[in-house]
């Protein structure tokens, strides 16, 4: 009865029902406005100058671009190339000299800040071409040198001979972070959601007349459970809903809207037909049965752990600003598992450090969550990681509803830790 009414009463929401439906078109709708403000500021074309100091003609590997105009200054000094630049409000001014020793050596003046890229690919080209005038002074026949080149492919191979493609880590870090940073928004959404409800009912005074009729643990446990299942029906028609609105978003604006530039190599690489037969065989050789079923043991575990945290808090507190110093002990943990799965498990998905926190139960769900894809894990890490945190949901349950069963009759007094320790004790 408590699951039905904390469910019903849930969903039934005003604001649950907006959100359910608008949250989705504010995601989408702001990944769209990323896309096109990047598109409108890849759309201006910027004018620089360049002043070649040499006689080896490096000013002629600066040739227009969608993104990039150039104009060549000969035969002038610096001072007036500067003046030229400025006069003309130009984006930059690239000045190339040569020592007498025959080093090429590029400086560029701008007041904007160029991106690393940009900066890294004018060092390429000048390098080149100086390599290559260095190697005909040597009397080396550059058609000869460029003939000769062979170029070599670096293909991935399990010992049981699995070929795997090169982008076969990003699968498993897209993976195994979707699925961590999924679990560790539910919890913090939906643990709110929690805590907030229970404080409601504690300043309304209904939870008097509630536990009249039902022990505080049945209450405390109704409620997370039916919130939960709120927020997995609001989860799956996110879900539904942002593959409908991607789909329609991708064909009205183009592809390009939803793709980050930074990424573009990527997928341009992966558009090679066997590139992408090479990457579904890298999802299909994943351990996919065991990170279906490790992911809802964790999100269950994981959610009703901290839900009973959340419950706990609520119940000490009279209203949602006292709450505050008791979230830093509940949002640290989950932050320092992000950080160890994308810091430590990416590196070494067996190391010491990713073992361990496997372990712990406040962080074993999102680390265990990225450890899965990355390789085959025994199977008793898995038995003693599951066994460690549902026997700490036990644990924190016991310890929350002692708290819970005297917080949620205790009005107009600030609770502390001290006083949260005494009430274990009772």
């Amino acid at each position: 009865m408590i699951i039905k009414r904390e469910y019903i009463n849930k969903v039934r929401n005003r604001t649950f029902v907006v959100m359910t439906f608008v949250s989705p078109l504010i995601f989408i709708g702001v990944i769209l406005l990323i896309g096109w403000l990047t598109s409108v500021n890849n759309s201006d074309v910027k004018e620089i100058a360049v002043l070649d100091d040499t006689v080896k003609g490096y000013a002629q590997l600066f040739q227009k671009t969608s993104d990039f105009e150039y104009e060549n200054l000969d035969a002038v000094t610096l001072e007036n190339a500067l003046k030229i630049s400025t006069d003309n409000d130009y984006y930059g001014l690239i000045h190339i000299t040569e020592t007498s020793e025959g080093v090429v050596s590029a400086t560029m003046y701008s007041d904007d800040s160029p991106s690393v890229s940009y900066l890294t690919s004018i060092e390429e080209r000048l390098s080149k071409k100086a390599t290559e005038d260095k190697l005909v002074e040597q009397g080396v026949d550059l058609a000869t040198l460029e003939n000769s080149r062979v170029k070599t492919k670096l293909a991935l191979q399990t010992y049981s001979g699995v070929v795997n493609s090169k982008a076969s880590s990003w699968v498993k870090i897209a993976l195994g972070g979707a699925s961590g940073y999924l679990l560790m928004m539910f919890i913090i959404i939906y643990g709110n959601m929690v805590m907030r409800s229970v404080i409601e009912e504690k300043t309304n005074r209904i939870v008097e007349i509630i536990v009249s009729s039902v022990k505080p643990i049945y209450l405390m446990l109704g409620k997370i459970t039916g919130t939960s299942l709120a927020g997995i029906t609001q989860f799956a028609i996110w879900i539904v809903l942002g593959f409908i609105l991607i789909v329609v978003g991708s064909t009205v604006f183009g592809v390009e809207a939803f793709q980050n530039p930074a990424q573009q190599d990527m997928v341009a690489q992966a558009q090679n037909t066997d590139e992408m037969q090479l990457i579904l065989n890298d999802i299909m050789q994943l351990p996919l049965a065991t990170m279906i079923s490790c992911f809802f043991i964790y999100f269950i575990g994981g959610y009703f752990l901290y839900a009973a945290i959340y419950v706990a808090i609520g119940a000490a507190v009279d209203s949602e600003t006292d709450t505050q110093q008791f979230m830093l002990p509940v949002i640290l943990p989950l932050i320092l598992s992000i950080y160890v799965g994308f810091f430590s498990v990416i590196d070494n998905p067996n190391g010491t450090v990713a073992v361990v926190f496997s372990y712990i139960p406040l962080t074993s769900p999102i680390v265990m969550l990225m450890r899965i894809p990355f390789g085959e894990i025994a199977w008793w890490q898995l038995g003693i990681s599951i066994l460690i945190l549902y026997a700490s949901i036990i644990l924190v349950a016991y310890l929350a509803a002692k708290i819970y069963r005297i917080g949620i009759l205790m009005y107009g007094k600030k609770t502390n830790w001290k006083e949260l320790y005494k009430w274990l004790k009772y």
